[in-house]
């Protein structure tokens, strides 16, 4: 790598392609970048000194617009379709030439960082980023090195820069695109920070199966007595409120890793979804809103520059990303034994699902590739209904291989430890979205708590008709008559036209998988309906 300077001269940025005539911001510390990005306009200060922006037009990803390059290393690994869009190596090589020449007049912010807490399976990243804004994102959200490396990736995002369809093969004007053989992301016309955050994560997804560890969707935390435990789930079902337990440490609230001894983070930080943020519901995310931290999209109550996390009229995808250690009881480094329960996270708006229940092996698997949450009517354009959403492995937009290797990978550990596997609803109950309620946070805390605590091996069960899932019959701190849904429903013979509706769906989701596993995978889900 090319050594880095702050001159206004041309300057090589670590690779023979890319100079700037600009000022290169090297390695700021997040009070330069929130200076930085105050000066530049690119955002405003609350009333608790801590940097707000807006990103623009897009304010979640765009996943029609992410593409991998097809070249001889991924075109007969990569699962191609629409989650992962092939576009060739010379389309690429000329919309990269573009980016460069767009950036190469302008002020660029360079950062080095790494992903991956577990040395053995360390990844080295140049970040260059057209904003301010955009490299404190990467500052929060990476490792921090402690001594100068070098990149094995390098990301570059210019929000600024619009391809052209026409000539550059993408969809729209806005991209992101993962070059395995260069080892480049390439990132142009959104200022949406998540795009590099899950850019990173899907090159993870790709290179860590090759090494025999299982990259994971999931939040991890560790108890006192140094018992880990992972929480799956897909955005809104709870993985960072549910991970951030003042009664234990947080090894990370998004994605890990999973090799042969330990579960570690794969980041230095945390991007929480912050919409009905309070400091009573979720008090250890509440209070990481301190200088350095990076709000996004938020609005604020008239004449005052306090964050109003009510107001969602500029998106429901709210969001605050932060170093990790601004949550108080974390491991250092982020790295946990072998889990002893994992919780796979679902919100269920149709309000059928068990507030929790235990898993055999079998059905892990199956809930493990059905990836199951559901969108509630106002979340998008158009939906006016619950609406079912299956996800495979709960990340099935960032699996460059088939989610069908991921599994497998899954099942293998499942088979060599005696691990717990509960399936918690975090979503409705007594009636789907618009008649039922959500479930009570901390009733779901309390149940989580009890499972952790070995609490739940002890009580009697009884089998859920229809999913046939295994609900317990009692656990402290909740109301008995929560736990089985069917008792929430005045009406139980709605509750079980919807039960075989949402049971359907699942079996047509599985269709797709019928060929793993010899075909018996299906076999475990949901009873055969014929019902609408």
């Amino acid at each position: 790598m090319g050594q880095i300077t702050d001159s206004k001269k041309t300057t090589q940025l670590g690779f023979p392609e890319f100079y700037t005539t600009g000022e290169i911001h090297y390695q700021l510390s997040p009070e330069d970048l929130v200076k930085a990005a105050l000066e530049r306009g690119e955002g405003y200060f609350t009333d608790q000194e801590v940097l707000a922006i807006d990103t623009g037009e897009f304010t979640g990803r765009s996943p029609k617009d992410r593409f991998i390059v097809s070249d001889s290393l991924t075109e007969n690994t990569v699962w191609w379709g629409d989650v992962n869009i092939a576009m060739d190596a010379e389309v690429f090589d000329r919309l990269y030439t573009k980016v460069v020449g767009y950036l190469g007049n302008r002020d660029v912010f360079v950062r080095d960082a790494m992903v991956c807490a577990e040395e053995s399976s360390r990844l080295t990243l140049r970040v260059i980023t057209e904003t301010a804004s955009q490299n404190l994102f990467a500052y929060n959200l990476f490792l921090r090195p402690d001594q100068d490396t070098e990149a094995n990736w390098i990301i570059i995002s210019a929000p600024g820069f619009k391809a052209d369809p026409a000539i550059d093969g993408t969809r729209q004007h806005n991209f992101s695109i993962l070059n395995f053989t260069r080892k480049i992301i390439l990132i142009g016309g959104t200022g949406y920070t998540g795009e590099i955050k899950k850019a990173v994560f899907t090159v993870l997804n790709f290179i860590l199966p090759q090494q025999n560890i299982l990259p994971m969707h999931c939040a991890a935390n560790k108890g006192e007595d140094g018992d880990t435990a992972i929480f799956f789930g897909l955005s809104g079902t709870g993985k960072t409120t549910l991970s951030a337990d003042p009664d234990r440490q947080l090894i990370g609230d998004d994605e890990h890793g999973w090799d042969e001894n330990t579960v570690f983070n794969f980041e230095g930080g945390c991007y929480a979804k912050i919409a009905g943020l309070s400091l009573e519901k979720e008090p250890q995310i509440y209070k990481a809103i301190k200088p350095g931290a990076l709000l996004e999209n938020v609005c604020f109550y008239p004449l005052s520059k306090t964050v109003d996390f009510d107001n969602l009229s500029k998106t429901e995808n709210i969001r605050l990303s932060y170093p990790l250690h601004y949550i108080s009881n974390t491991v250092s480094p982020a790295v946990g034994d072998i889990p002893q329960n994992i919780f796979f996270l679902t919100a269920d708006a149709f309000g059928v699902l068990p507030p929790i229940a235990k898993l055999n092996r079998a059905q892990a698997m199956y809930y493990f590739l059905s990836g199951y949450t559901a969108k509630v009517a106002g979340t998008e354009y158009g939906i006016n209904e619950p609406q079912a959403t299956f996800s495979a492995c709960f990340g099935r937009a960032f699996l460059p291989l088939h989610p069908t290797q991921y599994a497998r990978m899954l099942g293998e550990k499942l088979d060599k430890y005696p691990i717990n596997v509960w399936l918690v609803n975090t979503g409705w109950t007594g009636g789907s979205y618009g008649t039922g309620e959500r479930i009570n946070l901390k009733y779901t805390r309390a149940m989580i708590k009890a499972a952790l605590k070995g609490q739940l091996s002890y009580v009697p069960y009884h089998k859920l008709p229809v999913f046939d899932l295994m609900i317990p019959a009692w656990c402290p701190g909740v109301p008995p008559a929560i736990l089985n849904p069917v008792n929430t429903w005045a009406d139980q013979f709605s509750y079980e036209d919807t039960a075989k509706h949402l049971a359907r769906l699942f079996r047509e989701n599985c269709s797709q998988y019928k060929g793993f596993a010899d075909g018996l995978l299906c076999s475990v889900g949901p009873t055969a309906v014929t019902a609408g």
